[in-house]
C-alpha cells in the first residue's frame, strides 16, 4: 500500500516541474518577481535570457514526463520505475543547477527544494535500497 502513496508523490513531485515550466515561458508568475531561468551562471550569458527560457521548459516537461511514468510504473508494481526515478531525480538536479544564477538569495524560488527532494530520492533507492 505505501508504494501507492510513494507513486502518487512522484507523479506530483513530477507535476510540480510543470509549474516551473509555466514560470519559465513566462504564462505565469510562481511568485511576484520570480524572474527563473533568467541570469543562468552558465547559459545566460552565452545565449541569452530567452533560449534560456525554451531549454529550461523543454527539460522541464521531460523531468515531469520521467517523474509521472516512474511514478506510474512504482503504483502498478512494475521493474522499470526504479531506474526511470533514479535517472529522472540526477536529471531534474541538473536542470535546476545548471539554471542557477549564482545567488544563495530565495533558494527556494530556484528549485533547491525539487533538488533536496530529490536527494532523498536518491538516497531512499541508493543507500537503503528502498524497496
Amino acid at each position: 500500500m505505501i508504494h501507492i502513496g510513494l507513486g502518487i508523490f512522484l507523479v506530483l513531485h513530477g507535476l510540480v516541474h510543470l509549474l516551473y515550466m509555466g514560470q519559465s515561458i513566462r504564462l505565469f508568475e510562481l511568485q511576484p518577481g520570480m524572474v527563473w531561468p533568467d541570469g543562468s551562471v552558465v547559459l545566460s550569458r552565452p545565449i541569452g535570457d530567452e533560449p534560456v527560457r525554451i531549454i529550461a521548459s523543454v527539460l522541464l516537461i521531460a523531468s515531469a514526463a520521467g517523474f509521472t511514468l516512474g511514478g506510474v510504473g512504482l503504483v502498478f508494481k512494475q521493474d522499470w520505475w526504479r531506474p526511470i526515478i533514479l535517472g529522472i531525480s540526477i536529471f531534474s538536479s541538473l536542470i535546476f543547477l545548471l539554471f542557477w544564477d549564482g545567488h544563495m538569495q530565495k533558494l527556494n524560488d530556484k528549485g533547491f527544494v525539487g533538488i533536496a527532494i530529490n536527494l532523498a530520492i536518491l538516497v531512499l533507492l541508493l543507500v537503503f535500497r528502498w524497496p
